[in-house]
């Protein structure tokens, strides 16, 4: 690691982050899981004081003309705050990564070789009007045994210092470091500027939110960067798509969440498939309020259809609104896609086997799908309770990260007294 950065009103807090790792790369399984249980028996308790908090960050939101889909986000009820808990217990009924032995060998002399994981340290994030972001990474970086510096935004200042709160008193309560979870909230964009260049200090930076942030941190951060990404996400109705399931699987991809990245933005429609289903794909759609961006078969198919414009195929709406487009083949289909993509999850709805196969195989995403709603690509939906955020990267980590992808590795090499020769 590099020498850490020139002190800045950050460095106490930064400090103490790393001295909170040395602990939690220490601890047991037992004690991350105690005070994980902690967390979320803590969240159960407070629900009144968690609402309280989120409904005054609503409120500024609403005065400050925030979108409705980072309202959204931005929501925490009783229900959302019972699957917060939910999502830390089941953390903390997954297998510990640290310590786990990825390969290992023996040399001929003896020596003994093996690659075990290891926390990374101190995981920085920063992210914008998501408090359920707060206790999803700090859950994951103490399981993983990682202490977590956290910019949440100004959006949900409020929530996150409450949240904040309840996570550092349940660490105490189980005699681990409150300082392993931390919100430099307080200290605003200048904070978020200082974070992006702690290196030294921070392992690794992971941003979550829109795609000016993300492009931002990578841009400006001198910390190791982990890129999540904007979800321009499509679903292609190929000619032999089933019926059922093309305006279900539509439907749910758009319709039940419709301001989170996995959600559908834009649908590809095979011209001949296009008389057959454009008519009960889109009726459906339009009936739960959504608005149809299409192109002139679109529109001539569907009156209710607004004109798509050439902004509609890269946007990621986080709204009720589908950019819609009749193409002539598979190979069109993927050509749009590897145009428009921010390579997120990409899904072809299909009954042709060769076809299925082939997308899988030649669309470039971090998810690519058969027959199933892009709304699967997340990590509780994938298993690992929660998700530090959805990588659209190549390096290190892609698609939903959990556990392990908050670790990194180290080599350890056991001898008896051998010298290389």
């Amino acid at each position: 690691m590099s020498e850490p950065t020139e002190p800045t009103v950050l460095t106490p807090m930064l400090e103490a982050a790393r001295t909170a790792s040395l602990a939690l790369a220490g601890a047991t399984t037992l004690q991350k899981n105690a005070a994980l249980q902690a967390i979320a028996d803590a969240l159960r308790q407070n629900v009144p004081a968690i609402v309280e908090a989120n409904e005054l960050d609503r409120t500024h939101g609403r005065e400050n003309g925030l979108a409705a889909g980072l309202l959204d986000r931005l929501m925490l009820d009783e229900s959302r705050i019972e699957a917060l808990a939910s999502a830390v217990t089941a953390i903390s009924g997954l297998t510990d990564p640290v310590g786990e032995v990825v390969t290992g060998s023996s040399l001929p002399n003896g020596v003994k070789i093996s690659q075990v994981r290891v926390p990374f340290g101190v995981v920085g994030a920063i992210y914008e009007a998501r408090p359920n972001v707060t206790v999803d990474i700090a859950a994951l970086a103490l399981k993983s045994g990682n202490a977590a510096v956290l910019r949440g935004g100004s959006a949900a200042e409020n929530s996150n210092r409450v949240l904040v709160g309840l996570i550092q008193q349940a660490l105490a309560s189980v005699g681990l470091p409150a300082e392993s979870v931390q919100t430099i909230d307080p200290f605003g964009r200048e904070g978020a500027a200082l974070l992006m260049k702690a290196r030294g200090y921070v392992d690794v930076l992971i941003p979550r939110g829109s795609a000016n942030l993300i492009n931002t941190v990578v841009a400006e951060s001198k910390v190791p960067v982990i890129e999540t990404g904007a979800g321009v996400v499509h679903v292609f109705l190929d000619e032999s798509a089933n019926a059922q399931w093309a305006e279900d699987i539509v439907h749910n991809s758009k319709v039940q969440r419709p301001s989170v990245c996995n959600a559908l933005e834009t649908l590809l429609v095979h011209e001949k498939a296009a008389d057959r289903l454009l008519g009960p794909v889109l009726g459906r759609l339009a009936a739960s309020g959504v608005t149809i961006h299409g192109d002139e078969r679109v529109q001539a198919a569907f009156p209710g259809a607004v004109p798509a414009t050439e902004d509609d195929w890269s946007t990621e709406y986080m709204s009720l609104d589908l950019a819609v487009r009749v193409v002539g083949s598979l190979d069109e289909a993927m050509e749009h896609i590897r145009r428009y993509s921010t390579r997120h999850t990409e899904s072809i709805i299909t009954s042709d086997v060769v076809n299925a196969e082939r997308f899988l195989n030649e669309v470039d995403a971090a998810a690519v799908m058969v027959n199933a709603s892009t709304r699967f690509t997340d990590g509780g939906e994938f298993g690992f309770g929660a998700e530090v955020g959805i990588s659209t990267q190549k390096l290190h980590a892609r698609g939903p990260m959990g556990l392990p992808e908050l670790t990194s590795t180290k080599w350890i090499v056991r001898g008896m007294g051998q010298v290389r020769v």
